[in-house]
């Protein structure tokens, strides 16, 4: 399945590399391209956060009063996903598409003579025997990265091979070989740059994220039921000592994608972690416009 996405988004990364010429200018616009096309997907993920954090009191609400009839809690734990018009899967789409693309972009980019510019598989093999025969450095990992950077050896043991010529990419963006591997050059500086670039934009992001999320859960407490009688919240103690402990361990979570995706950039080309940076940056200014824009529709709603 990645390898079908990986070829379509190859297609995709061809096309724009046609126009500008430059792997990674055209990875950045292949990231605004990616960006503007999954923006529905974006909006509906936005709302089910905001609905979600909305619902949160009332749910843990409807768990401690029928915490003893399971039955009757994932009766009325579904009238009121009813009510509110939500789905309890609508949060698993989007996971499913970050993971289709996290893949999918690493297939691309770990092999982009594969999938972008579609050179047959016994001329790749021909390549790589010609650069071991030669004593030349191939990794077992990224082979296809080792043609690019050796392309003109290659041109010369083979003048008259028209696919070699879609090995030669211009890697080379604002300074950075995006072909080289943090792990294979741990000695060269440079290769660090992109990556801690994405490790910062990560923290931007993820504090972003979460101080939205206790924005609204903060405003879904202003809604909590109150007991007539005793003038106490019906939500008890020890439920909200399970809510705060669900914060942490979410807080604590978002931190897992960013981590393991530095963790892959450090052993992949760089042409991925500039990826990452890009549709980064882009996801920040998406959830800062887009929190604007549903807020400014709820207001009107509300007024």
């Amino acid at each position: 399945m990645f390898q079908f996405f990986a070829n379509i988004f190859g297609y995709l990364l061809a096309f724009i590399y046609g126009f500008i010429n430059n792997y990674g200018l055209a990875i950045i616009v292949f990231t605004i391209f990616i960006k503007i096309l999954f923006i529905p997907f974006s909006v509906k993920q936005q709302k089910t956060m905001k609905k979600t954090a909305k619902i949160q009191e009332k749910m843990k609400i409807i768990q401690f009063k029928y915490k003893n009839n399971p039955e009757k809690m994932n009766q009325e734990m579904m009238e009121l996903y009813k009510t509110e018009k939500m789905s309890p899967f609508s949060g698993c789409l989007t996971a499913i598409i970050q993971i289709i693309l996290l893949f999918s972009i690493f297939y691309l980019v770990r092999s982009p003579l594969t999938y972008m510019q579609n050179i047959p598989e016994e001329n790749i093999n021909q390549y790589i025997t010609q650069l071991q025969e030669n004593g030349k450095s191939v990794s077992t990992a990224y082979p296809e990265i080792d043609i690019i950077r050796e392309y003109e050896f290659l041109r010369e043991q083979n003048p008259d091979d028209e696919y070699l010529d879609k090995a030669n990419l211009e890697m080379n963006f604002l300074g950075l070989d995006l072909s080289k591997v943090p792990q294979q050059n741990l000695t060269d500086i440079t290769v660090y740059i992109i990556p801690v670039l994405y490790i910062v934009s990560s923290f931007i992001s993820i504090k972003l994220s979460t101080s939205m999320q206790q924005k609204n859960q903060n405003k879904a407490k202003e809604s909590v039921p109150i007991d007539g009688t005793t003038g106490k919240e019906l939500v008890p103690e020890e439920e909200k000592n399970e809510m705060d402990a669900v914060m942490q361990t979410n807080k604590m979570m978002s931190w897992f994608m960013p981590l393991m995706s530095v963790s892959v950039a450090m052993i992949a080309p760089l042409g991925l972690a500039l990826y990452w940076l890009t549709n980064n940056i882009l996801m920040i200014i998406e959830r800062l416009i887009l929190n604007k824009v549903i807020k400014l529709k709820e207001e009107e709603q509300d007024g």
